[in-house]
């Protein structure tokens, strides 16, 4: 059980690894839609500190070619889940975290104003592991009863809200499982 606090916006359980990647949202701007998407540093890799310096501006580019070409991009989320089912969280959910970039949901832009940014340690074509669509949906679950406009609140892929610009979750995303254990945690 995961023991969100809505007055904070945080999760009290999770490792908490502060980003400055945020930033208020707008005003009269309610939290309305859920983001998956996926990541691995180096691409392919998993179980390093890359995501976690990624996400606070330390991520050195002279550990791997790929680190150069992104070291100097300010992005966050709100959570990660890793392959074991750790759950980080960088931002407050009152917060804005800079997760979608340019997006838009149903003729909506600046997906970033009101979404919740859910990173899952994986990659497109590797499928993500049960211990992650669990605890997926136990946040999901603790969020939406911590928020309102969250309770039927539309769960999208960042490939949705950027179609042509991003993949991920991917298309080893299984939606089902996911639909699933939240039909469960009702």
């Amino acid at each position: 059980m995961l023991n969100y606090d809505s007055a904070t916006g945080y999760i009290v359980n999770a490792r908490q690894v502060v980003s400055p990647n945020c930033d208020a949202r707008p005003p009269q701007c309610s939290i309305s839609l859920i983001v998956v998407h996926g990541i691995s540093l180096p691409p392919g890799q998993f179980g390093g500190p890359g995501v976690d310096q990624l996400f606070t501006n330390k991520l050195d580019p002279k550990v791997h070619p790929y680190f150069a070409e992104i070291a100097d991009a300010r992005v966050s989320a709100h959570f990660l889940i890793r392959r074991d089912g750790e759950l980080v969280q960088y931002v407050s959910a009152l917060q804005r975290a800079w997760h979608a970039g340019h997006s838009c949901y149903e003729g909506r832009q600046a997906c970033n104003d009101f979404s919740i940014g859910i990173e899952l340690e994986g990659e497109d074509h590797t499928p993500y592991t049960e211990a992650q669509y669990d605890q997926l949906a136990r946040l999901i679950s603790a969020l939406r009863s911590g928020h309102s406009h969250l309770a039927s609140a539309p769960i999208v892929g960042h490939s949705d809200i950027a179609p042509g610009r991003k993949t991920d979750p991917g298309p080893a995303f299984d939606w089902a499982a996911l639909d699933v254990r939240l039909a469960s945690a009702v």
